[in-house]
Formats: structure tokens, sequence, C-alpha cells
């Protein structure tokens, strides 16, 4: 389950047991966590349900305020009867969540296809994950399950099933060798037959440099304007406080982000800045980001050098306004949107204030009339 707004969802985590018993696990990213889909920058609205995920995952900083359910620590260790162990992690704050390929192409590792087996478009594969440079030995063969659903990318065309059969590269019936063929998946969860609870299905095949690059490049344009319009998160580190109002802030950028996204935000342009919760979301209600912001002009912008910690851009802005807003205090999430980016109006699911009340986004019973006999 995914509720983009608040930036939380539920993930069933697979553990030890039966896997269609796991009951979905709540989480919500961390202001600074990091989505990554196809190998780019991502929102999790851009993620479909039932997509096998990574995610590093941390206790939540705040306890007394946390969205989600606070477990024991060592709650991962417990046995959860026919689920077996694992899958109430304690760590459900998440710093980094991406998907397979995202997760093969930063850490180097390829899908080799080993074999094969079709009976009406529909079947297994059998595949390893393995290191892109050789394997070493310790890798283990999955089974995986396709259908004629299945989107196969090579170069520039999008391919099905049929269309490798008839060009004999796979077979129109039974098995075949494939050969240690590299490749990089796209991986889901779909019900299978026969009493396999924890098998995983195959949606994507990229067959080549080209086509993953294409779905990057593809994501990666998708997020791009979407931070454009929401602008871009930072974490406030001081507040230099001046005479009647003004003040002049030093901010770092969150990470993830595409370089370009970053390159906007230069020393001497026009910018605004306003306050935001840590689900991201803008304050100040009907009125507008653009409405309640602080405006004035980037003084500087450093970039810190050697290790930056993951979250973090290592790109830190100095800020000068005339009239700070209380929203922009040290220690507070803000975004941060340049002059040529666009100053738009959101949807009501995406902002606060106004004496907004949870059941405006998720509504009660107590809704329907109550009609009575």
């Amino acid at each position: 389950m995914v509720d983009h707004a608040n930036r939380r969802g539920s993930m069933r985590i697979q553990g030890e047991g039966t896997y269609f018993r796991n009951a979905p696990h709540p989480f919500a990213m961390l202001p600074y966590g990091i989505v990554r889909y196809h190998g780019a920058p991502a929102d999790l609205r851009d993620i479909p349900v039932g997509t096998v995920l990574h995610a590093r995952g941390f206790l939540p900083p705040d306890p007394q305020t946390s969205v989600v359910p606070v477990l024991p620590i060592d709650s991962r260790q417990k046995n959860s009867g026919y689920s077996g162990a694992g899958i109430y992690p304690a760590e459900n704050h998440v710093l980094l969540l991406e998907d397979e390929s995202s997760y093969c192409l930063r850490t180097g590792k390829v899908w080799r296809l080993k074999e094969v087996e079709l009976h009406d478009n529909a079947g297994m594969i059998v595949a390893s994950r393995e290191p892109k440079e050789g394997g070493d030995g310790k890798t283990s063969e999955e089974s995986m399950t396709i259908d004629a659903a299945i989107r196969i990318w090579r170069g520039r065309e999008r391919l099905g099933v049929e269309d490798l059969v008839a060009e004999d590269t796979w077979p129109a019936s039974g098995k075949k060798a494939l050969d240690g063929q590299a490749v990089q998946l796209g991986i889901t969860w779909k019900p299978t037959p026969s009493g396999v609870f924890t098998r995983f299905h195959i949606s994507d095949i990229w067959m080549d440099e080209t086509a993953i690059e294409r779905a990057a490049r593809n994501q990666n344009e998708t997020h791009k304007a979407f931070i454009r319009s929401r602008w871009m998160p930072a974490w406030i580190d001081s507040v230099e406080y001046g005479k009647f109002g003004r003040a002049t802030v030093t901010a770092t950028l969150f990470g993830g982000m595409d370089e370009s996204l970053y390159a906007d935000i230069k020393k001497g342009v026009s910018a605004v800045i306003n306050g935001v919760e840590n689900t991201l979301k803008h304050t100040g209600g009907n009125y507008g980001p653009a409405h309640m912001a602080s405006k004035g002009t980037i003084l500087d912008v450093f970039k810190a050098t050697g290790d930056v910690p993951l979250g973090s851009s290592g790109i830190q802005i100095l800020f000068e306004t005339d009239l700070i807003i209380e929203g922009i205090r040290p220690g507070r999430v803000v975004r941060v949107c340049p002059a040529n980016w666009p100053q738009v109006d959101l949807p009501r699911e995406e902002f606060i204030g106004d004496g907004s009340n949870p059941d405006d986004r998720f509504p009660s019973p107590n809704i329907f009339p109550n009609y009575k006999k």
C-alpha cells in the first residue's frame, strides 16, 4: 500500500515462513529518504503496487511523533507463526527504497538467464543474480514466473514473448537453455498456483545497456518534472537573524536528485523557501507555497568534499531574505525553488494548514447519513 502524499505505506516483507500470511508492515520515508526506480530518482507514486523492493531502514528518530507503529527493537527475531521470523523489523523509517534493477545497477550486479520453459506464452525462467564482472560461485539459482504481459526491452524496442518465440530465441513450448545471458530484471509478486507463495514474478527484462539506460532516462525526466513543481527539499542548518525580519539562512539540500536540478540552485539567483513538514508537505494551506514562502537571493553555494552521507547532496546554500517565516528554523525541513522553476498550486492532499484534519484524506464512516426507519 502506498500513501504517496504522506510518504508512507506498507510492505509485505519476505521472511522465513509462508509469504501470503505475512501482514503488511507499515513504513515511513525519512524526510531525506531516497526512492529509486529503474535506476533513477523516483517518488513513491512512481512505484507500482506489487514491486519487489530493497529497503534500508532505521528506528524511528522520535518514537513520540512516529506516524507508523513503534516496535520492540528485537521484533525482527520474533517468530510470527506460519509467517516465521523477520517480517516485522523495528527499523521502519526508510532511508533508501529501490527496485531490483536500481539495486543491481548500484551494486554492480546482473541477472544471468539460465533456462526458460514456456507453454502458451507463460512459464518459468531460471536465473541467478551475480556480480557483473563475474560470478564468485556463491550465487544460487532462482525460478521465477513469466506470462504474456511481460515487457521485454531490447535497444529501443519493446518486445513480447511471442516476438522472442518467432525469432527462435525462446521455444514455443518446452525448455531451452539461455547460456547465462546477462540482463536486468524488474521483479514483482503475483499469486502462484500449486501452493507456492514465495515465488517471484518477472515483469520486465532489459536485454542490453541501451534498454536500461532508456528506462532510467525516462524515469529521471519524470522525477525532474516532479521536483521542479514541488521544489527541492532541504534541511535548515542555521539561521542568522537580522533586523525587521531579515535573516541569512544556511541549508543543506537533500540527496538523490538529478545533477541538473542542483545546477539550477546557484549563486546569485533569486529563490523562495517555504517550510514543510517531515512528510515534505508544504505548510500554509490554500494560499499556496509561493504565496507563503520567504523570498530572497542565494548568496553562495558550497559543495562538501569527501564522503557525503546517504540522504544528503553535500550541497549547502547561503540564502538571504528580508521576511523570514516561522517554518524556517534550525533543524526544520524546507523546500527551495529557484526563480526559473514553476510556482504552481498543489492538490489538497499535498499541503497542510487551514485547520486540516486527517479525515479530509481518509474519511471515517461518520460522513454517511444515519438512516433510521
